[in-house]
């Protein structure tokens, strides 16, 4: 299959996800898309879409320029019932286009967070292997509320995890596809984020705790990838 990655920063790319898809023999386009604004060729013309994360926040139309396209976009691949999944920034946009309303979340959730699965979820074909629960890597302030008609699949304590909007798209708010490079990265640079610092995120101590924890939930990512493929 062709697989579409739609990408909001460089160190914020398809990670394992890419590894996986690659691995099992399928093939992934980047779309760096606030530097490039063509895609590398028509998004319809995919088997299936990924939308990745980034440091801006799902609200800021008049600073990004993009996101209104992006968010057009999402919403016609969700019409016309392509495979389509959504991380962080990009399920906060799937599940905007689905007709939710982003908004800053009441706290954020940086680092290692458990979640755990709805009744919903625990039969979800993505994230059933995961029941009852898993530990996940965040990194947001924003959340993305339930979109009409959207089915409930994994919460935190603090918001929505996992939505799946009909039977083709898909929104979670962890990071399931982060390298260990792209982690490291945002841990190194977290001053660049306000939130992080006003919650006092201690580099050091996360990037032990993540060095720790990083391989099992690569081997994660990648399994959940899979399963996503099968269903595209």
């Amino acid at each position: 299959m062709r697989v579409l990655a739609i990408v909001h920063q460089p160190d914020a790319g398809p990670g394992v996800f890419a590894a996986a898809a690659r691995a099992g023999g399928h093939s992934v386009d980047e779309w760096l898309l606030p530097e490039v604004t063509e895609p590398p060729a028509d998004p319809f013309g995919y088997d299936a879409v990924l939308t990745l994360g980034g440091s801006m926040n799902a609200d800021q139309h008049e600073r990004y320029g993009w996101l209104a396209e992006e968010n057009r976009l999402l919403a016609e691949l969700i019409a016309a019932g392509k495979p389509l999944l959504g991380l962080c920034l990009g399920g906060q946009l799937v599940a905007g286009a689905a007709g939710s309303t982003v908004r800053r979340a009441s706290r954020p959730e940086i680092g290692w967070r458990p979640v755990e699965l709805t009744h919903e979820g625990s039969r979800d074909p993505l994230l059933a292997p995961l029941a009852p629960g898993f530990e996940a890597f965040q990194w947001h302030s924003y959340e993305f509320p339930l979109p009409p008609g959207a089915v409930p699949l994994a919460l935190s304590e603090v918001c929505l995890q996992a939505a799946r909007v009909g039977e083709r798209a898909w929104a979670l708010q962890f990071h399931p596809e982060v390298s260990a490079a792209d982690a490291a990265s945002w841990i190194e640079d977290y001053r660049c984020d306000e939130d992080a610092v006003r919650i006092g995120v201690d580099p050091e101590v996360l990037g032990a705790e993540t060095e720790e924890k990083i391989g099992a939930f690569n081997r994660l990512g990648r399994e959940l990838c899979d399963r996503w493929l099968a269903q595209a």
